[in-house]
């Protein structure tokens, strides 16, 4: 039976990035060794790196003035050094989740935070509007697509600069980097396997603050060194060149959108349609592409655990909702196919015959 994979993260990779990478774990680049087992510094592995970093740009339309970097930690490191580099002594925070949560209570440790707005109130399930940001924050900080609840948030029209959080909807759509100093993405979703953090900086952002930095935790240390100031993710940085190129194949980000929107669209007119169904985001234009989360309908709450064993059987893996909201989550990232977005729609269909 085939196995459809809608985990939210590690997530599914193209087949063209898993097949490139088996090959490269046991013969990298002609080398006769593993890419986990050459040096980073090797002219094969730096071609690598110089390669991953010249797509992103590429694919992104990154402008002059900004270094794209593979760092360490995933997204939960870069909620420290994001107000460690960027904040002077005050910074606005948008609150629409579990992670705008977990970046508010780092950036805490190097100022004043202003919470600008937060859609706690009803569990996260709509993105607040109409907020007021403080003039003299050093930036506005929001998390662009939210895997447990299921929203996603256009870039906000600010007279500041913006930090984004792009861990879970990175190259899914365009994103003007021009307004951003700082874009930073786990790559264990739309990118490649967990290890390896993508991070977009803007160059003359940085040096504004007089706190003193620790090496590691400094924007420029890695700059300067290219991301090789420690030992890169070696397999990871290949496993998400791979998957750019095969971005690049497809026609690029403005391409993916379109396919993304297909598959997200799909799901969603048939959640609205299906009487055992509920999606828990009402508001359309806050319904996130990446991350579809349902519930049954009230009159049906007591069918979920059927139906998550009727789907399971049918081969849909990883669709149990996150505990923060229940029911289901169906992650549809960039390489989910469209036809296992149409194989879940059909196993809701036929458990909705059964009742």
């Amino acid at each position: 039976m085939k196995k459809h994979n809608f985990y939210a993260g590690p997530s599914i990779l193209p087949e063209f990035t898993k097949e490139k990478t088996a090959e490269a774990a046991m013969n990298f680049a002609g080398t006769g060794l593993s890419v986990m087992e050459v040096s980073h510094r090797s002219k094969e592995f730096v071609a690598v790196m110089e390669e991953a970093v010249a797509l992103v740009k590429e694919l992104l339309k990154v402008p002059e003035g900004y270094s794209v970097l593979f760092l360490q930690g995933g997204a939960s490191t870069q909620f420290l050094m994001a107000p460690y580099n960027l904040m002077d002594k005050k910074a606005a925070y948008l609150n629409t989740g579990a992670w705008s949560k977990k970046a508010i209570k780092e950036a805490k440790f190097f100022g004043e935070v202003v919470e600008v707005a937060s859609s706690a109130d009803a569990n996260f399930n709509y993105i607040p509007k109409g907020f007021e940001v403080p003039a003299d924050a050093s930036y506005l900080h929001y998390t662009s697509n939210n895997t447990i609840f299921g929203t996603r948030v256009d870039a906000p029209d600010v007279d500041i600069p913006l930090v984004s959080d792009m861990s879970s909807d990175i190259f899914s759509r365009p994103v003007d980097v021009a307004k951003h100093d700082l874009i930073y993405a786990g790559a264990q979703k739309n990118l490649g396997p967990s290890g390896a953090t993508l991070v977009i900086v803007k160059n003359e952002a940085l040096g504004k603050v007089d706190r003193p930095i620790p090496t590691m935790l400094d924007y420029n240390t890695h700059m300067n060194a290219g991301s090789m100031f420690n030992t890169p993710a070696t397999l990871p940085v290949f496993a998400s060149l791979q998957t750019l190129r095969w971005l690049k194949n497809l026609g690029g980000v403005e391409a993916i959108e379109k396919i993304n929107i297909e598959k997200a669209g799909l799901l969603y007119e048939e959640i609205d349609r299906n009487k055992l169904f509920q999606c828990t985001v009402t508001n359309q234009e806050d319904r996130s592409l990446m991350n579809v989360t349902f519930v049954m309908a009230p009159e049906y709450a007591e069918l979920e655990k059927e139906y998550l064993d009727f789907a399971t059987s049918k081969g849909m893996i990883g669709i149990k909702g996150h505990r923060s909201v229940g029911g289901f989550r169906a992650s549809i990232y960039n390489a989910m196919p469209v036809d296992s977005v149409k194989a879940l729609i059909e196993s809701m269909q036929e458990f909705e015959k059964t009742i």
